[in-house]
């Protein structure tokens, strides 16, 4: 089975859902990252949940390519969360033919997050699609422990955990921890690097995470025994947010970091046949 490597949305940011896709196969990507919902306050509606003619455009940008849709975002899990509210998402999501949900958890109450979250994947698996948990430092989610106790107590069969190499290394998880999961509670896995000394307040792993982002390899997070401690044939995302980078068209970033990714993919192979 062959490896497959996908584009996220935030490491081009400034491109159509359409662009996005072309950028994807010309590179070599099997799959991109789409965000349908604003993650943010401040952050603007993204036009593919409602426009009914950019969805058929992407939907043949799709097609044209084969490129596939890997997931969508962002549902943020809130006290006040109603999974109802988000019937226009799940079907803009399945009509993009995509198969995974990034899930943020952002109550407090965990059990009551815990009962939404099983409530949403029971709605979102009647459209075909996983929800995906991702464990943050500064959200109610803080680290894959909490992450795997809320899927687990979920109790539902799409339910999972999305690691993103940056919360984890900021969170008090291990690799010991992601040897030991269950292949079926992990469906893809975000890659980006960073440096070892760092802002450690909530303002400043925010301001990494949406626009500091190191490529893979170019930082001092241990990727190769990250990549080494996953399944060996689980997805990998190139989620590289960076200003400094944005500087450069879309398709050298995506380009630059898919090819990152895949050296760091052969050095963890050759660890492994080494060892």
């Amino acid at each position: 089975m062959q490896r497959e490597y996908s584009l996220s949305f935030l490491t081009i940011a400034d491109v159509s859902p359409i662009e996005a896709v072309k950028i994807a196969a010309q590179c070599g990507y099997a799959a991109v990252g789409l965000r349908l919902l604003p993650a943010a306050p401040n952050e603007a509606n993204y036009p593919i949940l409602t426009d009914v003619s950019l969805i058929k455009e992407t939907q043949a940008a799709l097609k044209d390519t084969g490129v596939k849709v890997a997931d969508v975002e962002i549902i943020r899990i809130t006290p006040e969360f109603e999974p109802k509210k988000y019937l226009q998402f799940l079907e803009v999501a399945q009509q993009l033919g995509a198969k995974h949900i990034l899930i943020a958890g952002n109550d407090p109450e965990q059990g009551r997050l815990t009962e939404n979250f099983a409530q949403f994947c029971e709605l979102s698996q009647q459209y075909g699609l996983s929800c995906d948990l991702e464990f943050m430092p500064w959200t109610n989610v803080k680290n894959l422990t909490q992450a795997q106790q809320i899927v687990e107590a979920s109790g539902q069969d799409n339910a999972a955990i999305l690691i993103d190499s940056l919360h984890f290394d900021r969170s008090d998880s291990t690799l010991e921890q992601v040897k030991a999961l269950d292949t079926s509670q992990l469906n893809y896995v975000q890659l980006c690097d960073g440096l070892a000394n760092y802002d450690a307040s909530d303002e400043g792993l925010i301001k990494i995470a949406r626009s500091s982002r190191l490529v893979p390899g170019q930082g001092e997070i241990d990727l190769v025994e990250l990549i080494r401690a996953l399944p060996p044939h689980i997805t990998l995302t190139a989620e590289v947010p960076n200003q400094a980078l944005a500087a450069r068209p879309a398709l050298e970033r995506a380009e630059i970091n898919l090819q990152a990714i895949k050296k760091l993919v052969a050095l963890a192979q050759q660890d492994t046949v080494a060892g």
